[in-house]
């Protein structure tokens, strides 16, 4: 029996949230477990039996008389946002008429392998994913030796170009800095582009948010370089000249070669640093600021004739420019692999196509995906592909979502919340829509983890990827699942199942965040409370910027060791 929190009290910890479910007999372990496709909204459903599948024509969803979640819950939610009843009624009448036939190509496999146990039947089929080899941390500091190593040549041949007794002058000081910073400009220009072009073996070293996070830092030095470049020279030149600034800018751009392009190239960079900054960014819509953002590509170009025309370390045949040339042709070359041939194989090899959408809860439905030799999909719970759904209106855009079940032989399933004009497109997909995918991607996985237990933290849409970790981790894992109301909780069924199952526990932790006991949780007393061994337990976080932040807070409070913390914020 679960125990509901009553939200108005600040009652004993094990009263506001649901805990450990009963484990359920070996006998009874692989029967088809609950889904959430098929629901049981009514109190003769059949527990073999689907219910009524919802309806939709072409413009609007509607669920069946008897469905559970979508009036009720949608009613509660029209309520918050002052929907009066007469605009209520009006938007049911729109809902109504979808007619869509029933699939059971779900009935086919099961969402998720139950853990064996001794004297049990055995294990549905399922991707063998417990048995991945652990993660070689090895590679991340191979990729540091690598980046330092690289930059300190490039420094270095600053140096060896640099005749003693050189550098006597302020004008000589000023260029020689110049020349300085437009080899680590140049170099980090390189690392930007590299960071940027999907390689999967960079991801799994490194990890996709520490890329994000190394992509922003690295921006905002690489920026700073190119401009101490382009201010130095200018100045150094004047002074050797003898000539005002502005003449002897105009000089430089007219009589050196390649110096145009360098200058478009240095507007363009700063172009992209100006998207970067948050205010901005919020302005626009993802797909404007990514194609924006994808002009670094052609930064990339525009330098390339300036650093091998006028730089004095690489204008001449030798060392240095064969070095340099090496690393254009790496980067170049990982490009095209991680962006345009890894991506073609994958679809021609897989051809994903929508085989269902399913509604879950209010503005939140399930993509089921189906394609060809997906028992070969080297795919783990927790990551993320790039979807691109091939039908009018969202051929032209890619977004990422993670898959919501741990993946399978016979389809993938993602799980999308409605915020934007593309998300509510993908509530109308037919069956048979043609996907092109990017991925898989992220670390987000069991094979990260260095201790034998773990502790899941979630909110919002952020359950999908936490609700197939669960399948993955060991035994004994804490699930806790931040949520505003019972309404809006996703995978209810399925959580309450893998619980059971696999000898996890679930903790439905219902409030605003002003609600005492939600606040209590979040704190190094309440965090410790419901998880006593918490700091040797892994902690994987995902879910809105703030639940991660307060959750961030607490594990540092509890002193939870950072190589411990796995986080999958909303950051793309």
């Amino acid at each position: 029996m679960t125990r509901r929190r009553d939200v108005e009290t600040a009652e004993p910890l094990t009263e506001w949230v649901t805990g450990l479910l009963p484990r359920v007999p070996s006998e009874d372990l692989y029967d088809r477990p609950p889904r959430g496709r098929d629901r049981e909204p009514y109190d003769d459903h059949d527990r073999y039996r689907r219910p009524a599948e919802p309806t939709r024509t072409d413009d609007a969803w509607s669920a069946p008389a008897n469905d559970s979640w979508s009036t009720p819950a949608r009613d509660r939610q029209s309520e918050r946002d002052g929907e009066s009843g007469r605009d209520r009624e009006a938007r049911r009448g729109r809902q109504s008429g979808r007619d869509r036939e029933s699939r059971s190509y779900a009935d086919e496999a099961p969402a998720y392998r139950p853990n064996p146990i001794s004297g049990a039947a055995e294990a549905a089929r399922h991707r063998e994913t417990a048995e991945v080899e652990p993660y070689d941390r090895s590679g991340r500091l191979f990729f540091h030796i690598v980046f330092w190593s690289a930059l300190a040549t490039s420094v270095e041949l600053w140096w060896l170009n640099t005749p003693d007794g050189s550098i006597r002058t302020t004008a000589d000081i000023l260029i020689a800095g110049g020349r300085l910073t437009g080899m680590v400009g140049g170099f980090l220009l390189l690392a930007q582009v590299l960071l940027m072009s999907r390689v999967r073996w960079l991801e799994r070293w490194i990890g996709a948010h520490s890329l994000l996070i190394w992509h922003r830092e690295l921006g905002a030095f690489l920026l700073l370089a190119i401009l101490a470049h382009a201010g130095l020279i200018a100045v150094g030149y004047s002074k050797l000249t003898n000539t005002p600034i502005v003449e002897g800018t105009w000089t430089l751009l007219s009589t050196y070669e390649d110096m145009i392009s360098a200058t478009v190239a240095t507007g363009i960079l700063v172009g992209i640093a100006l998207l970067a900054i948050r205010a901005i960014r919020r302005m626009m819509n993802y797909e404007l600021w990514y194609y924006l953002h994808l002009s670094t590509y052609l930064v990339l170009l525009l330098s390339y004739g300036h650093q091998f025309a006028t730089g004095r370390e690489l204008s001449k045949p030798g060392f240095g420019q064969y070095f340099w040339a090496g690393l254009y042709v790496f980067v170049i070359v990982c490009v095209l692999w991680g962006r345009i041939i890894s991506p073609i194989a994958f679809n021609l090899r897989h051809r994903l196509r929508v085989e269902d959408v399913v509604p879950e809860a209010y503005e939140m439905v399930s993509i089921y995906i189906s394609g060809n030799r997906l028992d070969e999909l080297d795919a783990r719970a927790g990551q993320y592909f790039r979807w691109r759904f091939l039908t009018k209106g969202c051929w032209w855009q890619a977004h990422p979502f993670s898959l919501s079940a741990a993946p399978n032989e016979q389809w993938l399933r993602l799980t999308v919340k409605v915020v934007g004009d593309h998300t509510e497109a993908l509530q109308y997909l037919e069956p048979g829509t043609r996907i092109f995918a990017e991925g898989p991607s992220g670390v987000f996985t069991a094979d990260r983890a260095i201790r034998p237990r773990a502790l899941l933290i979630a909110g919002g849409s952020g359950i999908a990827p936490i609700r197939a970790l669960l399948e993955d981790l060991p035994e004994q894992t804490v699930v806790i699942y931040r949520s505003r109301s019972e309404e809006e909780l996703l995978f209810r069924d399925e959580l309450d199942f893998l619980a059971r199952s696999r000898n996890a526990q679930v903790w439905y932790v219902i409030g605003s965040r002003d609600d005492p006991a939600p606040r209590h949780l979040f704190t190094a007393k309440g965090m410790r409370e419901l998880v006593p061994d918490v700091r040797r337990r892994d902690v994987y976080l995902c879910g809105p910027p703030g639940l991660v932040d307060v959750s961030m807070r607490t594990m540092r409070k509890l002193r939870v060791p950072r190589r411990q913390l796995h986080l999958d914020p909303f950051e793309f």
